[in-house]
């Protein structure tokens, strides 16, 4: 994979076409059902934006060739640059929130934490939902409180829970996590700050101690941080990295010889572009995921000879079709599109209002049958989203890094949702009462 050439092409593409502008335009006119990307193709974190952006788009696109888009209804789309910057996002949202004829965006997918959290009151007084797949604040998987926000699939808190419980699985049960050190190594920013409080409750539920290191942005420098925890000597560490800071991580740890194959990535810091720099540095990595690489799914050899093999493809690189990031951006797209087919169901096959999109993500629900008539079966996992459980997931496997490609190394590990729910609604309802939100009645099954 020619990694540097392939983003640094990207790069010149997107600073040419304009960093606030409309990149690939697509949503030209009134119709069609509306997706405003809020990307970024520059930067240091350029490779998760392309590649997740690009198999978002390229899903989108799929729809449209091959069945004419949803029920009759054409997706549309464009991109403005954000950079990653949450000041970018915002002015983005608002250049695009009440364009495109009557009906307006269909949902927002930042991808971005920061982008995110300055969304969330602007993007729920306006009735648009806001998809924050993988990432996001945790609470807001409470639907009571956070009517238009989803973190679908996994929430951090789950993430970091589930880590958890495979680390002790690891040791021989989670009883083995007496009196053993995990450090956490985590990006300086609202994202990677999301889980300080539960790796410090799960410390003390099984007795380990727990040292949270931060790396500032973007994470270049990291010498410091692995000397520490060289002096603290842990068991494992795990890394909440995002961009370049993930191979740097790698490739630092194995300078101050700490063992590649006791680190464990987050979600985040589990892509091809995350070990591939980092050379024989990463052989042995482990990290979590949602969804395995690999182009052997029909929904993706769908796209190569559908999509790609007419010269639509959205990835300039082919060899990042499959990539952990493009896949993540079509299971992304995957998501959404069955919400609009939900919603659609409810309300009739026709263009629809953010409201109305906002009870299909609130119903959204694939099982495997479905899943496999998407041709996504071993990519997506069963989902099941609610009025109160807007992530509808939580669990994970892991995948250890051969030098070549990502293996999976586990069964689905799940979080502790007992533990981690009451935690969710009390944190939900704080945010509930500051901001003087009346909690939904989710007791009953109605639209929004």
């Amino acid at each position: 994979m020619s990694f540097k050439k392939t983003i640094s092409r990207l790069a010149l593409a997107a600073a040419l076409a304009g960093s606030l502008g409309s990149i690939a335009a697509k949503a030209e006119g009134g119709g069609g059902i509306y997706f405003p990307l809020q990307s970024y193709r520059v930067g240091p974190y350029a490779a998760g934006g392309t590649g997740f952006f690009g198999g978002f788009i390229d899903y989108l696109n799929l729809i449209n060739q091959r069945d004419g888009g949803v029920n009759g209804v054409k997706l549309v789309w464009d991109e403005c640059e954000t950079e990653y910057k949450v000041e970018r996002g915002v002015e983005c949202y608002e250049r695009t929130r009440s364009t495109h004829g009557p009906n307006g965006p269909a949902a927002y997918n930042p991808l971005s934490v920061g982008i995110a959290y300055a969304l969330i009151d602007r993007a729920t007084a306006d009735k648009i939902p806001l998809i924050t797949i993988n990432h996001g604040r945790t609470d807001s998987t409470d639907g009571r409180v956070f009517p238009y926000v989803f973190p679908l699939q996994l929430n951090p808190w789950s993430e970091a829970s589930a880590t958890v419980n495979y680390i002790g699985q690891q040791l021989g049960g989670l009883d083995k996590l007496q009196g053993k050190k995990i450090a956490v190594l985590y990006h300086g920013s609202p994202y990677g700050k999301e889980t300080i409080p539960i790796f410090d409750l799960l410390a003390k539920k099984y007795g380990f101690e727990v040292t949270q290191i931060e790396v500032p942005h973007p994470g270049n420098e990291q010498q410091a941080q692995w000397l520490a925890i060289r002096r603290l000597k842990p068991e494992y560490v795990v890394l909440r990295g995002w961009g370049v800071m993930n191979p740097v991580a790698l490739k630092t740890a194995v300078k101050t010889g700490f063992p590649v194959d006791h680190i464990i990535g987050n979600v985040w810091s589990n892509s091809e572009e995350d070990v591939i720099p980092a050379g024989e540095a990463a052989k042995g990595y482990v990290s979590v995921t949602t969804h395995p690489s690999g182009t052997e799914f029909p929904v993706v050899k769908e796209i190569e000879d559908k999509i790609y093999a007419k010269g639509l493809g959205n990835l300039e690189d082919k060899s990042r079709i499959g990539s952990v990031y493009h896949n993540l951006g079509i299971v992304n797209g995957i998501l959404n599109v069955e919400a609009v087919r939900i919603a659609q169901a409810h309300f009739g096959n026709r263009t629809l209002t953010g409201e109305e999109m906002q009870w299909g993500f609130d119903h959204l629900v694939l099982d495997d049958k479905r899943i496999a008539e998407l041709g996504a079966t071993g990519l997506v996992q069963p989902l099941h989203v609610t009025c109160a459980d807007h992530e509808g997931g939580g669990a994970v496997k892991f995948q250890q890094w051969d030098g070549k490609k990502w293996n999976v190394v586990s069964d689905w590990v799940a979080s502790d949702r007992a533990l981690l729910r009451p935690l969710i609604e009390q944190s939900s309802e704080a945010y509930a009462k500051e901001k003087g939100i009346q909690l939904r009645d989710c007791s009953v099954d109605k639209p929004s």
